[in-house]
């Protein structure tokens, strides 16, 4: 156990000194193909090390509880600092946990321990009761570990300001001006207040136009969006010293294509949990 600690901490020390020479984690230069080289390249190098395990004390001890469990402590310990720390998405160090770098190398440690404990577990199947829980709730977690982090580069996040009768296919991405694939028209603006005059609810009728050639009318409420050709439209903003009679509305359009990978990794999670409760509670009768 000693020996998990020292790695960790050893990890924690580098990833210091890389946010010291080189600066956050850029994460916007992993967007794709280069995510999908490296994510090709992690699943080699444990494939690489499972192999040589038996050659090398080192790699067969990265797939022990005595390197995992102070890895698990390492990672919880830093995501408690995430929680109680506010993030901004152009801070450093503390403030922008997801771009620092210890915190990134501990997560990378994980998902290698994982990956080569996977791989024992298949070469060693015994009990299907037994293995299959264990196998979904461990790959589930890797799949969600590592999409959720080499996904984030390709994820997009834009405001677009339309105005009613005036299609629109620009968006602002930050302090740049993107150009989308679809454009959208407001065709009108809904309020719906309380008594003392305070929103109870806002939502825009809008018109969608995709270069695929899609011609939609729909409404997007807040909490409601809608997805369109990758693209989810979410309810954002409007005037607010027209109030009822913002002639216009900010929409937020999102873009993550690599979601479905994470809700795939989250739900094999969620089956293994279902699948440890059932044989468990067989178990127990017999």
């Amino acid at each position: 156990m000693k020996e998990g600690f020292l790695i960790g901490g050893g990890l924690i020390v580098t990833g210091l000194a890389l946010e010291l020479s080189v600066g956050p984690v850029a994460w916007n230069t992993f967007a794709w193909p280069v995510n999908g080289i490296v994510l090709a390249g992690f699943l080699a190098i444990i494939a690489l090390l499972f192999l040589l395990r038996k050659k090398a004390y080192a790699f067969q001890f990265l797939g022990t509880s005595q390197a995992a469990i102070p890895a698990m402590i390492y990672a919880v310990a830093l995501t408690v600092v995430m929680g109680l720390t506010r993030q901004e998405p152009h801070g450093s160090w503390l403030s922008n946990m997801l771009t620092f770098w210890p915190f990134v190398l501990i997560y990378v440690y994980i998902a290698l321990i994982l990956g080569i404990i996977i791989l024992r577990r298949l070469v060693h199947l015994s009990s299907w009761k037994r293995d299959i829980p264990f196998l979904l709730n461990h790959l589930g977690l890797f799949l969600a570990l590592t999409t959720a982090t080499l996904g984030n580069a390709d994820m997009q996040r834009v405001k677009m300001i339309t105005t009613i009768g005036q299609p629109e296919w620009r968006a602002l991405d930050g302090d740049q001006i993107k150009e989308m694939p679809l454009s959208i028209e407001l065709k009108k603006f809904i309020m719906e207040t309380y008594p003392d005059g305070s929103p109870k609810r806002f939502a825009s009728e809008i018109k969608i136009l995709t270069m695929t050639g899609k011609h939609i009318q729909t409404t997007v409420d807040v909490n409601k969006p809608y997805e369109v050709d990758g693209w989810k439209i979410y309810q954002y903003g409007y005037d607010t010293q027209m109030g009822a009679e913002s002639q216009i509305s900010i929409l937020e359009l999102v873009s993550d294509p690599w979601l479905p990978l994470v809700y795939s990794g989250i739900y094999m999670m969620l089956a293994g949990a279902v699948c440890m409760f059932v044989t468990g509670g067989r178990r127990k009768r017999v």
